[in-house]
């Protein structure tokens, strides 16, 4: 069983021998680790389950001077910060009248195209997705600004529809771009909650974003893809909406949020979603003990790899803080402690 059939499987519901896994890392790790290990010859340790290309450039930024840039859509960003902090949107008040909205094409680049093809055609044994990050409620924020748009969900809800209506067909383009690469799967990227649950709401989720993501969907599995979409934050009171609208994988999975507990998520829901993430960023990662790790590493194998539908990963890439022990204990675990799923 190749990595890519090991994917296949628990996305179509059914054990493996092995929890595939996901081991993203900021760079800042792996220098660590690379000084841990004495090289680089433990990244040749990770299996290979999955492989992201990507033929658009959905986070297209040019550079004004050293601290800003200015993103595909006019939005003013300064980028000396951790996170990046949008300084000016493109739209300060609620009309397109004097801006012109930017054309699929100039996102497009033919030369990730290009090497996007030579790396599907160099992983066949892997589960290649291509990547189509910053979705519609991320993109329409930064067009309009945080605090702005949710106002607008209630004060000019006739211009967030068209606002969405417009992204939802540049990213109809995208797919189209995308989806004749030797691809299995399409990733978006959409963060629709904070700590605490929906950040829009479950019901104006379900108004705004739900029914445009439901044409989105649709066009991923007109091509015979399966549909990925990675969204931080609490997104519980949501999750029979996606499956409603065809999500097949719900990545990230983060455990402290609010109704996010990756048990009852299962017991819900994991006979029709497959799940990937679910290792606290927040918590086991950068608090947890190396045998809290290892346990809790465990206790997801065993809990959620029942009749498939998990793919394991840290909710979110290792972060600058993580302590050299803990990503230590995570890399072993992951790597060398790959074991079947029991009956928890």
């Amino acid at each position: 069983m190749t990595p890519r059939d090991t994917i296949l499987c628990q996305i179509q519901h059914r054990e493996t021998p092995v929890i595939p896994y996901t081991l993203p890392f900021e760079e800042s790790i792996g220098r660590q680790l690379d000084a841990h290990y004495g090289g680089a010859a433990w990244r040749n340790r990770i299996t290979p389950y999955m492989v992201g290309v990507s033929a658009v450039n959905t986070d297209l930024k040019e550079p004004i001077d050293a601290t800003y840039v200015r993103d595909g859509y006019g939005g003013i960003w300064r980028q000396d910060v951790r996170p990046w902090h949008l300084e000016q949107p493109p739209l300060p008040e609620p009309t397109f009248a004097g801006y012109t909205f930017p054309r699929p094409e100039s996102f497009f680049r033919p030369d990730w195209k290009a090497a996007a093809l030579q790396t599907c055609q160099a992983n066949p044994d892997s589960f290649r997705v291509g990547h189509l990050g910053w979705g519609l409620f991320e993109r329409s924020w930064t067009l309009r600004g945080f605090e702005n748009v949710l106002v607008d969900s209630i004060a000019e809800p006739e211009f967030l529809e068209e606002m969405l209506d417009r992204l939802t067909q540049l990213y109809l383009a995208f797919v189209e771009y995308t989806a004749d690469l030797p691809i299995d799967g399409i990733l978006f990227g959409d963060d629709w909650g904070d700590q605490r649950g929906v950040i829009l709401g479950p019901e104006r989720w379900r108004h705004f974003l739900k029914p445009r993501w439901a044409k989105i969907y649709a066009a991923v599995h007109a091509h015979g893809k399966i549909v990925m979409s990675h969204s931080c934050g609490s997104v519980a009171e949501i999750v029979p909406d996606l499956i409603d609208i065809g999500l097949d994988v719900l990545e990230s999975v983060q455990p402290e949020a609010a109704g996010m507990n990756p048990s009852e998520l299962k017991r819900l829901w994991g006979d029709r979603i497959t799940f990937w993430g679910c290792l606290g960023s927040q918590s086991t990662i950068p608090r947890g003990t190396p045998d809290e790790i290892r346990a809790e590493i465990q206790h997801l194998r065993t809990v959620m790899g029942v009749g498939g539908g998990y793919i394991l990963a840290p909710a979110k890439t290792l972060q600058p803080e993580t302590p050299i022990a803990n990503a230590v204990a995570i890399v072993e675990a992951f790597v060398g402690n790959e074991t079947p799923p029991t009956n928890a």
